[in-house]
């Protein structure tokens, strides 16, 4: 991640929440993920983004994640999990299971997502503190801490502005300003920071902040741009769908054409080659 941010143009990383979403993306040619916690609230609680998950279910997906992909994975860890302490202990555990870069919010707990009203936020201070203390728990300085704020929302965009100054001044790796209302924001939020520090932009279908393509945003000074909650939202789009139709029908097959059969899935899963890694450790062939 940290080498990727030093070359020209954005880093679009889609949201995944799971080893087969994730090994779909990197198949598709993208360079770095984003662990999104409300993609796993959703998928693995079928529940919102309101700080329901846990530390430990971060880490745990996050595992089989970095088992499954090599690309560089940008994890959403929320609060840190409580206060500057928890803040370490996330930041080890998370380093220690692959994450390339550790995205810690200024928000109060209970967290809730970042396009959701009615958001509370800690100090400035306690912020600063939790930047600090994930900085000193960090092993590699090649696992980066992204600080985010969610002022914006909640005490207007100048108080953004100078708490974003605070984290980078903090010793942030990357910053990033949620819930940018207009186009007008996102270019000032550029232009504040983007010549000092890689700045992202978190494109939310029906949220609070202007959907840009990655190639606009980078043009604008952001080096990262993250799609979190749209491979969700495109899966429970399609599952609508597939279960209307299996409902209806009793079969799968007006669903036959819009689908992966066994042996198509297998490939893509890389069944095959395991099957045949496998054969190695047969005794026939060590015998």
């Amino acid at each position: 991640m940290k080498q990727r941010l030093q070359q020209p143009g954005a880093l679009l990383c889609p949201g995944v929440y799971d080893g087969l979403s994730a090994l779909l993306a990197e198949q598709a040619g993208f360079e770095g993920l984003y662990l999104s916690g409300a993609s796993i609230a959703y998928t693995a609680l079928g529940r919102s983004d309101v700080g329901l998950t846990t530390y430990s279910e971060v880490v745990d997906v996050l595992r089989r994640i970095t088992d499954r992909v090599a690309l560089p994975v940008i994890v959403d860890a929320d609060t840190g999990f409580g206060n500057a302490i928890n803040v370490q202990r996330t930041v080890r555990g998370l380093e220690q299971a692959g994450a390339a870069m550790i995205q810690l919010e200024d928000q109060d707990f209970p967290k809730r997502c970042g396009h959701l009203n009615g958001k509370r936020l800690v100090s400035t201070a306690e912020m600063v503190g939790k930047i600090k203390a994930a900085l000193d728990a960090r092993r590699s300085e090649d696992t980066l801490i992204l600080a985010r704020t969610d002022a914006v929302a909640v005490d207007g965009w100048e108080a953004a502005l100078e708490r974003a100054e605070a984290y980078v001044q903090a010793g942030a790796d990357a910053l990033f300003i949620e819930a940018l209302r207009s186009d007008a924001q996102l270019s000032q939020a550029a232009q504040a920071f983007a010549a000092r520090i890689p700045l992202l932009a978190n494109m939310v279908e029906g949220g609070q902040t202007p959907i840009m393509s990655a190639d606009a945003l980078g043009d604008l000074g952001f080096r990262l741009v993250i799609f979190p909650g749209g491979t969700v939202r495109a899966l429970a789009h399609g599952m609508q769908a597939y279960f209307a139709s299996l409902h209806q029908h009793q079969s799968t097959k007006p669903w036959r054409e819009k689908m992966l059969d066994f042996d198509q899935l297998n490939e893509v899963i890389g069944t095959p080659e395991l099957l045949a890694h496998a054969q190695r450790y047969d005794a026939k062939n060590l015998e």
